[in-house]
């Protein structure tokens, strides 16, 4: 009788592991399926920090969009700040602005709330929107993993497309020890109107908090 009782219930935790372990999978896979490269970009409304909201469909008269998945408390995000507010300056002056996304589940953070992203944006006096995704659905759209995590966006005639991927450039910790910049590269080869050479790159940051299924 003892054996048949551990032999049951060893059968139920290996099937609850198993039913753990393919839940964990096929949540990664769904967070990280996303544009491709050449995809066409979806509207998305979201809440800025700045006030108001913020559609893609602003941009339409713009060259592109650097649009920046990035968040309060990643040690990663807060290494390249200067570094994306730079490219919102040098970009935007440009037609090519930076949007700034936070996809991190709030009821986790709460350096990621809209309260203490407001304040982040007006500390840091950020020159760009700085936008709230609750529901994480703009995210999983892109296929956005990490913060921060980069999509390069071309604009022709209000239809926007992917065409780079990745994190910013080759050294998060050092600006000064930086000899590939990936970001800057794409944009400079859109605005020439060139194809751009390196389209995808490992995103290097912390993973975004997710919401409980």
């Amino acid at each position: 009788m003892k054996n048949k009782f551990w032999a049951t219930l060893f059968a139920a935790l290996t099937v609850s592991i198993a039913t753990t372990l393919l839940f964990q999978q096929q949540r990664a896979q769904a967070s990280s399926v996303g544009y491709p490269i050449g995809g066409s970009v979806a509207e998305f409304k979201l809440q800025n920090a700045k006030g108001g909201t913020v559609n893609l469909s602003d941009y339409k008269d713009k060259k592109g969009v650097i649009v920046v998945f990035t968040c309060n408390h990643c040690p990663f995000a807060k290494a390249y700040e200067e570094r994306i507010i730079a490219l919102d300056k040098k970009y935007g002056a440009l037609n090519f602005p930076v949007v700034a996304i936070n996809s991190n589940d709030a009821s986790d953070y709460e350096d990621e709330s809209m309260d203490n992203m407001k304040k982040r944006a007006t500390e840091k006096g950020y020159t760009f929107p700085y936008l709230q995704d609750a529901t994480q659905a703009v995210a999983k759209a892109f296929g956005a993993t990490r913060t921060p995590h980069v999509f390069v966006l071309r604009n022709e005639n209000a239809k926007f497309t992917v065409q780079y991927i990745g994190t910013i450039d080759d050294n998060y910790q050092d600006p000064a020890g930086v000899t590939k910049r990936y970001v800057e590269d794409a944009v400079n080869n859109i605005l020439a109107g060139k194809p751009v050479v390196v389209t995808q790159t490992k995103a290097v940051g912390c993973a975004i908090g997710w919401k409980d299924a």
